[in-house]
């Protein structure tokens, strides 16, 4: 999902402060990092041979340019980032896989459903990072597909148009507001059009294996009012923003944040009957040109560094619990505590990319969302 929320000043504004930031870190090195196997420098030296890494990724290159310029900087390896939907993404690379063409080194998705796909079918490479130890369990997939984010999807606001006592706390909440206020939300709500977006397939699937008649009582409750589907996080921001519409279901929480930090009218919750929480998961092609680079990446957006600049100059969220900062797992847990429902990453996730389950699913949103 190509996301287009960062305007230009916002991009200068993170260059900026990543330039400060990437200062205050340990001068750039491309040495064996702390407690990593000694054999490590022969990855690095084999990946500066290489010299090239390419990237396809769902994530907004001006929000992970700092963490591409501060690896560049590391290891001298120059990273072609390609940001694309999740649907496109995953698309390309088979279509590239299949006929041996030149394709990604490394995919970094929060489609994570098609992610695992992926590794399921056999078309990812094994790799134990040394950072695997600092990341749970729930976040790691066969040692080929690493979480590397901790992102938390909320119910999205207009703050101009919608009083705070009146902004829902949970799904029941945001089902009461709709079905009793039908002429003030008609055409006035917005969420995934699941048809187009991978991602939001997988979080409204998942969405209903955690309460499916909660679930499926929201979307009929959405689609009685012709609702604005949308196959990207950032077209329903900006809805939003404008007053176009004035609440979004399911949206990430990082991009919520980022965008409320410079945007009054952006309001945002983290529902308290459960937040389901994602992770963007990093996978190494089984036909990387580029493997060793491939790992270096991996490893560095497991890093503590890696991690560090991608909760504070991306708002990623952080998946470790060291790092700290308000877009953190730290700070969320403190926040939510046993409402935090992270997905985890697994078999689990494939149950809906069954051919005839996936048809039934979309089927039952279809009849429920378009009236």
């Amino acid at each position: 999902m190509k996301q287009t929320i960062t305007p230009r000043a916002l991009l200068a504004t993170t260059t900026l402060g990543a330039a400060l930031f990437t200062a205050a870190l340990p001068a750039a090195h491309a040495q064996v990092p702390a407690g990593y196997p000694a054999n490590y420098q022969a990855t690095i030296d084999a990946a500066k041979k290489e010299g090239k890494l390419i990237v396809y990724s769902v994530t907004d290159t001006a929000l992970v340019r700092p963490l591409i310029k501060d690896f560049e900087s590391m290891y001298g390896i120059k990273v072609e980032y390609n940001d694309m939907n999740s649907t496109e993404l995953y698309n390309r690379y088979i279509s590239e896989y299949a006929a041996h063409s030149t394709s990604a080194d490394v995919l970094w998705s929060s489609a994570m459903d098609l992610q695992v796909k992926l590794v399921n079918d056999g078309t990812m490479a094994s790799y134990e990072s040394p950072e695997a130890a600092h990341i749970p369990q729930w976040a790691q997939y066969q040692k080929q597909a690493y979480g590397t984010t901790y992102e938390p999807l909320a119910i999205v606001y207009n703050k101009r148009l919608l009083p705070a006592g009146e902004v829902p706390q949970t799904r029941m909440e945001l089902i009461k507001l709709l079905q009793t206020n039908a002429a003030r939300f008609k055409g006035k709500v917005t969420t995934y059009d699941i048809e187009k977006s991978g991602v939001g397939f997988n979080y409204l699937t998942q969405d209903a294996r955690v309460n499916p008649e909660v679930t499926w009582e929201l979307v009929g409750a959405m689609g009685a009012l012709n609702p604005k589907l949308q196959s990207s996080t950032g077209a329903m921001m900006e809805r939003i923003s404008s007053g176009e519409n004035l609440i979004g279901y399911n949206i990430l929480g990082s991009y919520a944040f980022a965008k409320a930090k410079k945007d009054p009218s952006i309001g945002y919750v983290y529902p308290r009957d459960y937040t389901q929480v994602v992770s963007r998961l990093v996978t190494i092609s089984k036909q990387s040109k580029n493997p060793n680079a491939a790992k270096l990446w991996v490893d560095y957006l497991l890093s503590k560094r890696g991690q560090t600049l991608l909760a504070n100059q991306a708002n990623l969220y952080s998946i470790r619990a060291d790092v700290d900062g308000e877009t953190s797992m730290a700070n969320l847990t403190q926040q939510l505590g046993a409402a935090l429902k992270p997905i985890p990453i697994g078999a689990g996730l494939l149950v809906y990319l069954d051919q005839s389950k996936r048809l039934e699913f979309l089927k039952r949103w279809q009849q429920s969302i378009k009236r």
